[in-house]
């Protein structure tokens, strides 16, 4: 049974699944990246596992895979297929590509921003299905964004494209540690609400989740520490728009879980502050932390598509 491998890396664990061709989860695993043991530990974790899924799809499907894509955190140049930096993981400019590439007997490689290949995935065959044009925006740690346009998603000129968590929504504000003040990331992500809620309850384990529940029974510092998050991702989103135009704007990340109490603000404080922009369709985000491994496995059948044609040229 043709297949493909899909490695979704993220800064504690990957998550990993064989993709058949029409789409079908054959099989799934995770591991640990091993990050405590240094960068060159965790890259030799992920070429290990690529290999057991190699051999696991050898063994039971009755061939090995025809490709894999990988999804990544950090700065990731995918046409030349290395991982460029990420503080999470530690490394820098790993040519993992060849590496996997080399591990898995020469199969083709795909490598992914862990956002774009996860927005790829709500695209396609998530909350995005059928939108022309769609930004993905998830709200974890820090908030990044994929930026949707007919079934692909825009990588830019120089592999930063989405980067809405550092549009400066409140100048001279609290520093963030890509250099500039003010940033998206620093009011509304979830580290950002969790943070602010621990302080303000005088629990350092509170999170943004026990802020959600909070809000929903009608806490005012709660509610007050919410709303600026909410409106603070919602100046985002108009600069965002309005640069864009999309159709569908997904949210997802830990915040998202909190459903209608961050939605139900969130669309009433983007309509406020639109004017001539269409409005979008403001949804949550449908494959949860699927996504990023849906997400790989489509960016290896993509390769191999790709790669089909040019042999058929040839």
């Amino acid at each position: 049974m043709r297949h493909v491998i899909a490695l979704d890396v993220g800064g504690t664990g990957m998550k990993a699944a064989l993709v058949g061709a029409g789409g079908e989860l054959l099989y799934r695993a995770r591991r640990a990246t091993g990050r405590e043991r240094g960068p060159d530990a965790v890259v030799e974790s992920i070429l290990g596992f690529a290999a057991e899924l190699h051999t696991h799809g050898e063994r039971h499907f009755g061939e090995p895979a025809a490709a894999a894509g990988v999804a990544v955190p950090g700065i990731v140049d995918a046409d030349r297929g290395v991982a460029a930096y990420s503080a999470n993981l530690g490394w820098r400019d790993v040519p993992l590509r060849d590496l996997l590439s080399r591990r898995l007997a020469g199969a083709p490689v795909a490598l992914g921003h862990d956002v774009r290949t996860g927005g790829l995935a709500e695209g396609r065959i998530g909350a995005g299905k059928g939108a022309d044009r769609f930004l993905f925006v998830p709200l974890g740690t820090g908030i990044a964004g994929a930026i949707g346009i007919d079934g692909r998603v825009e990588a830019g000129a120089h592999g930063f494209a989405g980067e809405i968590g550092h549009i400066v929504v409140r100048p001279g504000g609290v520093p963030c540690p890509c250099g500039q003040s003010g940033c998206l990331e620093r009011y509304a992500s979830a580290a950002a609400v969790s943070g602010a809620w621990a302080e303000a309850c005088g629990d350092p384990e509170a999170d943004a989740a026990d802020c959600a529940r909070a809000v929903a029974s009608g806490d005012p510092n709660a509610v007050r520490i919410w709303q600026q998050a909410v409106d603070a991702l919602a100046d985002g989103l108009v600069t965002a728009l309005t640069l864009l135009d999309p159709r569908t704007v997904i949210v997802g990340g830990g915040l998202a879980e909190a459903g209608e109490t961050l939605f139900a603000p969130l669309r009433d404080a983007v309509r406020r502050r639109l004017t001539f922009q269409r409005p979008p369709t403001v949804v949550p985000a449908a494959l949860g932390d699927s996504a990023g491994c849906l997400g790989a496995g489509l960016l290896a059948w993509d390769l191999l598509e790709t790669t089909d044609r040019s042999e058929v040229t040839a």
